[in-house]
């Protein structure tokens, strides 16, 4: 097991979204199941949730609970292998022809924006 600075510089992935209900925002570390924090500012909401982290962490050390690494990107190798309706395929190879772009291209447009409107949510 590591010490309590060595899992605190570990690169664990932070996520800040706004807190449309209350206001601020909402800091956790998904791999830390329940390491969340809040402040009115992203610069509070930072400070916050490093507390949260060294307090979730000593907590874990001292409750002999394993602690999870950090996952990589390492781990993904960047592609993934699709089947999809011919008609889709056909329409999407129109839409990025239109653009001027690869379809590679426009299927991954399609994806980032849709992502991105999930984590608003």
């Amino acid at each position: 097991m590591l010490k309590i600075d060595e899992y605190m510089n570990l690169p664990y992935r932070l996520e800040i979204v706004p807190d449309v209900d209350e206001g601020g925002f909402v800091a956790s570390y998904p791999e830390l199941v329940g390491c969340i924090s809040c402040g009115e500012t992203i610069e509070s909401a930072i400070a916050n949730i490093l507390d949260a982290k060294r307090t979730w962490l000593e907590t874990a050390i001292e409750e002999n609970i394993d602690i999870p690494l950090p996952e990589s990107d390492n781990n993904y190798s960047g592609q993934f292998k699709l089947r999809i309706p011919k008609s889709l395929h056909r329409a999407l190879a129109e839409r990025s022809k239109a653009e001027g772009i690869s379809m590679n291209q426009y299927c991954l447009y399609l994806l980032a924006r849709n992502d991105a409107l999930l984590i608003k949510k």
